[in-house]
Order: C-alpha cells, then sequence, then structure tokens
C-alpha cells in the first residue's frame, strides 16, 4: 500500500493540552516496522502525565497499540506486510544487573521507548502510524485470525497485572482483597479467581462491585461502608487477608488495608505511580508484623506468551471490558472519560474505525 507523507496525531503540548495535528509519517530504518493503527488504549498512566506535565512537550502519547504492519526495513525478519500485531513499546534487554535479577522494569534499555510516532519517543498510539524500532521488536505479538486488534491492544495491560499477581507469594483458596474495580481491578479480579485465590472486591460504585461478581469476586463490598472492617474479620475468620492489591491511587485504602491483613501478608501497590506524593504508614506493621509491602509497574517480557495464550484463546475474555471507543480526532474526549470515571465506563479505547452498529 502507499504510505502517505503526513498523518493526523493527537500531540501533546503541556498539561492538559492535546491537539489534533498533522505530521510527517515517521521514516524507519532497516530492521524496523512502520505500523498503521488500529486500537489504542487509554491509559492511567498517560493520563497522570498529561494532567501533570510529568513530561515536557512536544510529545505523541498511547502505548498500548495495535495494528497492521504496512512497511518493513531492510534487513527485517520474521514479519509480514498486512499482518496484524499487538505492540510493546518497553522490552528489556536480558543481561544487566536488573535483568539477571528480574527487575526487567529497571532495565536501562527497557526505560527507553521504542515506539514513536514522532517528536521524543512516547508511545505514538494516538496517531496513524507508529514507527517500531529494532530493539523492541521481540515484543510484537502476531494477532491470531479470530481476534481483533481490540484484543491485541489489551496484551500490554493484562500482562502488567499478571506480573503483579506473580508477585504474591499465595496458596490456593488464600483471600486477597483488590481495591478499585475500574479496567486494571477487575482484570485483577478475574486473573485471581482463575489461579484460584477467593477475591474481595472493594469500590465505591455499586456498579462496580456487580461487575466485579462477574468477574469472579466472591465477595463485594463498598469500601467506605462502615462496617467494611467487620466483615472482613467474620469472613477471614478473624485472621486477616492474606494480600490486599491497591489498583486506586488512594492512600487510605492503603491504610485501610494495612488494617486489615494478616500478620506476614502482603501489599502491593499498582496505581501510586506519581512521585513526589508522599504518604503515612504504621512502618511497624511491616516491621514488627511482617506485613510487606510491595510495588509491580509495567510489563514483563516474559510472560508474553502466557498473555497470548490468556487473551487470545479468552480463557481471559477482555472483550466485556471495552465499553467505549472514540476515533483519533476524539481522543481528548475518550482521555477525559478515563480520567472522571463514570459507572458504565471501563476500558476505552481509540481506533481507527468505530464498528458498524445495527440500524
Amino acid at each position: 500500500m502507499a504510505i502517505p507523507k503526513t498523518m493526523s496525531a493527537v500531540v501533546y503540548r503541556g498539561a492538559n493540552d492535546l491537539r489534533l495535528e498533522t505530521v510527517p509519517v515517521p521514516k524507519i530504518r532497516p530492521g524496523e516496522l512502520l505500523v498503521q493503527v488500529a486500537a489504542c488504549g487509554v491509559c492511567p498512566t498517560d493520563i497522570k502525565k498529561i494532567q501533570y506535565a510529568t513530561l515536557p512537550p512536544p510529545r505523541i502519547f498511547g502505548h498500548e497499540t495495535a495494528g497492521v504492519i504496512v512497511q518493513m526495513g531492510a534487513q527485517t525478519r520474521g514479519f509480514r506486510l498486512g499482518a496484524r500485531a499487538a505492540l510493546h513499546h518497553h522490552i528489556p534487554c536480558l543481561d544487566c544487573h536488573a535483568c539477571r535479577h528480574r527487575a526487567f522494569a529497571q532495565c536501562p534499555q527497557y526505560k527507553r521507548t521504542g515506539i514513536t510516532a514522532g517528536f521524543e519517543p512516547a508511545g505514538g498510539g494516538y496517531a496513524e502510524y507508529v514507527r517500531v524500532m529494532d530493539f523492541v521488536l521481540p515484543g510484537v505479538v502476531k494477532i491470531p485470525p479470530r481476534n481483533s486488534c481490540l484484543e491485541g491492544a489489551m496484551q500490554e495491560p493484562v500482562n502488567t497485572v499478571l506480573k503483579a499477581v506473580k508477585r504474591l507469594v499465595l496458596l490456593r483458596g488464600d483471600i486477597v482483597l483488590v481495591a478499585g474495580q475500574g479496567p486494571i481491578g477487575l482484570l485483577f479480579t478475574r486473573l485471581l479467581t482463575l489461579r484460584g485465590f477467593q477475591v474481595v472486591a472493594s469500590d465505591l460504585l455499586p456498579e462496580r462491585l456487580q461487575l466485579a461478581r462477574q468477574w469472579g469476586a466472591k465477595w463485594a463490598f463498598t469500601a467506605d461502608a462502615p462496617d467494611f472492617a467487620d466483615r472482613l474479620q467474620r469472613l477471614t475468620r478473624k485472621r486477616g487477608l492474606d494480600a490486599a492489591i491497591i489498583a486506586v491511587p488512594s492512600d487510605a485504602a492503603l491504610l485501610q488495608a494495612q488494617s486489615l491483613l494478616r500478620g506476614g501478608g502482603q501489599i502491593l501497590l499498582f496505581a501510586h505511580t506519581r512521585r513526589g506524593a508522599p504518604a503515612s504508614t504504621d512502618l511497624a506493621a511491616v516491621c514488627v508484623d511482617e506485613k510487606d509491602l510491595l510495588g509491580s509497574y509495567s510489563a514483563d517480557f516474559t510472560l508474553q506468551k502466557e498473555v497470548s495464550q490468556l487473551v487470545f484463546s479468552r480463557k481471559l475474555d477482555i472483550r466485556p471490558l471495552i465499553t467505549h471507543q472514540f476515533t483519533l480526532e476524539n481522543t481528548e474526549k475518550a482521555i477525559k472519560m478515563a480520567a472522571h470515571p463514570q459507572p458504565g465506563a471501563l476500558k476505552i479505547m481509540v481506533v481507527k474505525n468505530l464498528p458498524k452498529t445495527s440500524k
């Protein structure tokens, strides 16, 4: 197919300043790919970067990306034109000190962004085309014929959740609190259930608690209910939670979970990604009660095959999670919706073409 010289892209120009602009289509180098974007998920990490201007402009964000390979650089092997693919914008070297400790997100190469639509590389999914650099080609996942690019775009977020789940030391039947039942919280709820753990879901929205039950939660409680602690004490027979995952950036949720955790249990932070925001906690609970405080960030390259099997086999069927789709020119609306959760809004996608609706 003919590649145009220019394309539309949503360019970040400063705090809460997104502009639909015409920019050059990225030129690829030997060993690289050019992918026409079909779908890109709206991620809370990008929302925070846009809202708080944590990175200097201009940039083109969007990293949960899937599309069609439309151009291959010289010496690029293992791909074909017209193939649909899911992309990962960070790939570790697998050889450095951090990688040898399996701390892949701390690898210097991993911290480089290998997909761009122009300007400083930032994922580029909110554009018509992206350039996929050679060092992230191992993160290109082929999408099977029966699956959609929407499912492909969910590879990266599912990977981050599975990585976090695997950080916990749990026994089958253990009771785990998942605080926050947005798209990520629901993925935690489902993956924990699939692995044989019992999930207590909490949220402030009744509609999301109902969804949590559908996604496998054994119990679902309003997070600010006066009897929340009493309920958890009863269902754990006063033993306390085995683990808690904080899938919302709430210090109150962290403190609440810490008080309800058994000695030797684990708390995992997944949404506290804004730097410079101090929080108070009971350090004696960590030291004396041995309540571990963990963090998990980004994806694990070594889990790609497992994630693909989960998503593409639909053992983890992510399709019901995608509630809203916006075209590229409406990316700002998509991000605003994701930044201000509504009962009926879960995973939001920016897509090339809106789905056809029956009349």
